[in-house]
C-alpha cells in the first residue's frame, strides 16, 4: 500500500503543477527539447522572477530538472514524471464505444445483469 501512497503523492504534486497554463506551456517545450530558462521567460513573456517561481513548482513535482552549460541554465523535461500521468488517465479509456454508444452499452450490460 506504501507504493500507492507514493504513487498518489507523486500524481498530486504532477496535477499540482500542470494546473497552470504557464506551466503546462513550459513542459510542451521541454518535451521538444531542452531550452534555457532566459529564452523560456521571453517565450513566455514573464519576468526572470516569475519564470524561476514556475520553474520551482516544476522542480518539486520534478517534471523538471535543471544542467548547467557555462554561465546558461538549461532546463530538461523529466518525462518519466508525465508516465504516472499518463498511467492514471488510461484507466478511463472507454471501452464501450463513442460516448453515445458507452452509455447505451452499459445500459443493456446493466439491463442484462441478473443481479441488479
Amino acid at each position: 500500500m506504501a507504493g500507492q501512497d507514493d504513487d498518489a503523492a507523486v500524481l498530486d504534486s504532477v496535477l499540482e503543477a500542470l494546473a497552470n497554463p504557464h506551466r503546462r506551456e513550459i513542459v510542451y517545450v521541454l518535451g521538444l527539447q531542452p531550452c534555457a530558462i532566459s529564452q523560456l521567460a521571453r517565450m513566455r513573456g514573464l519576468s526572470l522572477p516569475a519564470i524561476h517561481k514556475h520553474i520551482k513548482i516544476l522542480e518539486n513535482a520534478r517534471l523538471v530538472s535543471r544542467r548547467k552549460a557555462g554561465r546558461t541554465t538549461y532546463l530538461i523535461l523529466n518525462p518519466r514524471r508525465l508516465r504516472l500521468l499518463q498511467d492514471w488517465a488510461a484507466q478511463f479509456h472507454t471501452y464501450w464505444g463513442s460516448d453515445k454508444a458507452s452509455f447505451e452499452n452499459y445500459r443493456s450490460y446493466l439491463d442484462s445483469d441478473p443481479h441488479s
